[in-house]
């Protein structure tokens, strides 16, 4: 019974195969290719170019504005004095209206060092602590320690048409006690700052 009622069914499902699938495939085609691009140069895998220091002539601060004072020394003072420094290396204040080459962040502020200094030997004898009567003499070194103020003079110029930083420059002079020797103090740090520039 059940093989006539496979046979019978056996030709129907094979009509049924061959009926049309109503299941039609399509596809949209696939879009072109982008077109080949150069990466863009990494910045951080060629050294950058050599920076040309002859074309930096003219400058002003940075923001236009002067350098922060202190009670130690008033903001005209830092930039009289910065402004002598940069004049003795070719760099001169941009005229008004006029854009500048570089364009001059400084900051100027006292710390406190802590020195020592030798001066001679003392000599002396030093018992044993470890075994009673016995002992030596020996010549110590003396070392006198003492804190001094220093002025430090920080001083960064970047190039004016592209806000880059393109050098910098650091020192430190004794901050000196009255008002001439202040100003001496300043004038020296920033020579010593900018004894560097321009880069060899």
């Amino acid at each position: 019974m059940k093989c006539r009622l496979l046979v019978l069914l056996f030709p129907m499902l094979l009509a049924a195969c061959q009926a049309p699938n109503p299941y039609q495939s399509s596809s949209l085609p696939l879009p072109p290719a982008p077109p080949l691009q150069q990466p863009a140069p990494d910045p951080a895998a060629y050294p950058p170019p050599p920076i040309d220091y002859g074309h930096y002539r003219s400058w002003s601060f940075a923001n236009d504005h002067l350098p922060e004072g202190s009670a130690w020394a008033s903001n005209e003072q830092i930039a009289d004095s910065l402004s002598n420094g940069l004049d003795q290396r070719g760099l001169r204040p941009a005229a008004k209206g006029a854009a500048p080459d570089v364009r001059i962040g400084a900051d100027v502020h006292l710390e406190t060092r802590v020195r020592q200094v030798q001066d001679g030997y003392t000599t002396g004898y030093y018992p044993d602590p470890y075994r009673p009567g016995y002992g030596g003499y020996a010549s110590v070194p003396m070392v006198h320690t003492y804190q001094e103020q220093v002025v430090v003079v920080h001083i960064d110029l970047f190039d004016a048409a592209s806000s880059q930083p393109v050098w910098s420059g650091a020192a430190e002079a004794a901050a000196g006690g009255d008002q001439a020797q202040r100003g001496a103090a300043l004038r020296n740090a920033i020579q010593h700052a900018l004894a560097s520039y321009p880069p060899a």
